[in-house]
């Protein structure tokens, strides 16, 4: 039986090759993944590039769909942590008070994490289907290591409540 899960894939472009691989994956292991994430069509990508969409509109549109997600994925590669709108999702997606779950893609390393998620990540694991499915779920938060199933100190506190 599938589980049906709502997400939003935080990624650079160059990755989108990764956000079909992943969501098969998952796919392959029982999970109906449904992306609202945004994966530019090649005219779309060309008037981003060339400054023709309002980033107010960018906001608002991506905006709408996070909010329809239930967690967010970051992709972890080579590129992420120098891309402006990754950081700005993630940020975006903890004032939405929504899972932040990382996935290294194969190469990633730790000097790839964005800033944001280092500050607002909730678990990050390697490209493995049970450690993804346990994050999304929210059964496991860990902080692996790349390539090593190690886990490592989060950077930031586990957020905490008094009465």
């Amino acid at each position: 039986m599938s589980k049906r899960r709502h997400v939003f894939i935080s990624h650079h472009h160059a990755d989108d090759d990764h956000v079909t691989n992943l969501t098969d994956l998952l796919g392959r292991n029982g999970f109906e993944i449904r992306n609202s994430s945004i994966r530019a069509k090649p005219s779309n990508q060309a008037r981003l590039d060339a400054k023709q969409i309002p980033e107010r509109t960018l906001k608002r549109l991506l905006r709408m769909k996070m909010s329809w997600a239930g967690t967010v994925i970051v992709l972890i590669g080579k590129e992420t942590h120098r891309r402006p709108w990754v950081d700005w999702e993630i940020n975006k997606a903890n004032e939405l008070g929504k899972r932040i779950v990382g996935v290294y893609t194969y190469g990633g390393t730790k000097a790839d994490i964005p800033p944001a998620f280092e500050k607002y990540g909730n678990a990050l694991v390697n490209w493995n289907s049970a450690s993804v499915i346990d994050a999304i779920e929210g059964k496991d938060s860990p902080f692996e290591d790349p390539g090593s199933s190690t886990p490592r100190e989060p950077v930031h506190a586990a957020p905490t409540s008094r009465c």
